[in-house]
């Protein structure tokens, strides 16, 4: 399905493992881009994933989807980089940092031979940081260089919100901010079903708001990785941007002046196009949702100094 005519859509994603192979299958169901292209350190895991795709194209359409290299980067509208050093269990996301921070560079050095004009989308953890250092690294305009940020978490939150109320979770409207991973936080103050307040006494909030942080670890500890979940949150990225939606979508993006917040990659409900990010909402947020957004933000902005410091 083209969805710009004239022009076959284009998704590279860089890094086949759990994370890019669910991505790219979820992209191929839903009939998202005319062509994929798979890239991993591991060509022979690409090849063989590209195979095992194309093997169902009677069940699909006409998608091309192949193992390629960097080269294929140049007609891309959107380059998904998911790759890096997997969390370990036990291992927060900030401690895989310094693991993946090599690993980028030499990434984005390449991309950037080849490609100049598309947007890149950056979900290896943590999340926040790869997406600060890929924007640098890049020198590309900030809209362009998103993190999946806290989508997934926003997506965790609203499930197990409706999961309480015997509720659809799309009927759920309430945002997790801040970091993907341990300083994130719920914005109680703004979470409604079709504009009425949450009923939930206090104890419901933790236990929801702790399930929602430490459901990544919860799905590590039971089989190894979580890809499922976050493949469905890329796959809505993608087709925001491809289908130039202007969705509102909490994505990680480069915060200036938020709330006092300004110069570091964050998850917060941004206005996604086909250009990237469009736009930031400025939230209303309490005094003491501000606070811990300070608090987040400050923790990463301590990572990247730790870095920069090296």
């Amino acid at each position: 399905m083209g969805i710009m005519l004239g022009k076959k859509t284009r998704v590279v994603i860089i890094g086949t493992g759990a994370v890019g192979s669910t991505t790219a299958y979820t992209l191929l169901l839903r009939n998202r881009v005319d062509e994929l292209v798979l890239m991993d350190v591991n060509q022979k895991k690409a090849i063989g994933d590209a195979l095992d795709m194309n093997h169902g194209m009677p069940f699909l359409g006409q998608a091309k989807v192949w193992a390629g290299t960097y080269e294929d980067c140049k007609d891309a509208d959107i380059i998904i980089i998911t790759a890096g050093a997997a969390q370990r269990p036990g291992e927060t996301r900030t401690e895989l940092l310094k693991r993946n921070e090599a690993i980028f560079e030499s990434i984005v050095t390449e991309v950037l031979k080849h490609n100049t004009t598309g947007i890149l989308l950056i979900a290896s953890n943590p999340v926040d940081l790869m997406s600060y250092l890929t924007w640098r690294k890049s020198g590309w305009p900030v809209n362009r260089v998103i993190g999946s940020g806290t989508l997934l978490d926003s997506a965790r939150f609203r499930y197990l919100i409706g999961e309480e109320l015997n509720l659809d979770p799309r009927s759920v409207h309430a945002h997790i901010i801040g970091e993907h991973g341990d300083s994130e936080l719920p914005v109680w103050s703004l979470a409604n079903i079709a504009g009425g307040e949450v009923q939930l006494n206090d104890e419901q909030k933790e236990k929801i708001f702790v399930g929602t942080r430490d459901a990544a670890y919860s799905i590590i500890e039971a089989k190894g990785a979580t890809y499922y979940a976050i493949a469905l949150a890329l796959d809505r990225i993608c087709t925001a941007i491809l289908s130039d939606e202007g969705a509102v979508l909490n994505v990680s993006t480069l915060l200036q002046d938020y709330h006092g917040v300004s110069d570091v990659y964050i998850g917060v409900p941004c206005v996604v196009d086909r250009n990237g990010v469009r736009e930031v909402l400025d939230l209303p947020l309490s005094e003491e949702e501000v606070a811990l957004l300070h608090k987040s933000a400050d923790k990463l902005k301590g990572l990247i100094a730790t870095l920069e410091s090296q």
